[in-house]
């Protein structure tokens, strides 16, 4: 079973939203799910800060052992800061994908739009958890 936490935001292609002290910035990564069903991430290619894209753009791929996967921006916004520490470590998405795993910090055009995302219970049942 796949840990979901209760106080994250979720997309139907497996992203989180996790809040930052910041009100508009989210850090964005891949769920357990997702990482689970990839398997061993073994490289990603992630956007620079200042690069913006919109709701559901693709800002970069994963590569695993079992697949190559788009990742999609979950809304509409910019990027802030991307973890470097994945590029020495990519496996820190599987390791810790809400926490050390995380992949980028975006600043959200309208925050409001966040309550718009799958709340935990719709993502477990969107899993089938």
């Amino acid at each position: 079973m796949s840990d979901i936490p209760s106080d994250l935001r979720y997309t139907a292609e497996h992203e989180y939203l996790k809040g930052t002290d910041e009100p508009d910035v989210f850090q964005v990564g891949i769920t357990d799910y997702a990482q689970g069903e990839l398997g061993d991430v073994v490289y990603l290619e992630l956007p620079g800060a200042g690069d913006s894209f919109q709701g559901m753009d693709t800002f970069g791929t994963i590569e695993a052992v079992k697949a190559v996967s788009d990742l999609y921006c979950p809304l509409a916004g910019e990027i802030i800061e991307v973890n470097d520490a994945l590029d020495s470590d990519p496996a820190l998405v599987n390791s810790d994908p809400y926490g050390d795993g995380w992949m980028i910090k975006l600043r959200v055009a309208d925050p409001e739009e966040v309550d718009g995302l799958m709340d935990a219970a719709a993502y477990a049942e969107h899993v089938g958890e």
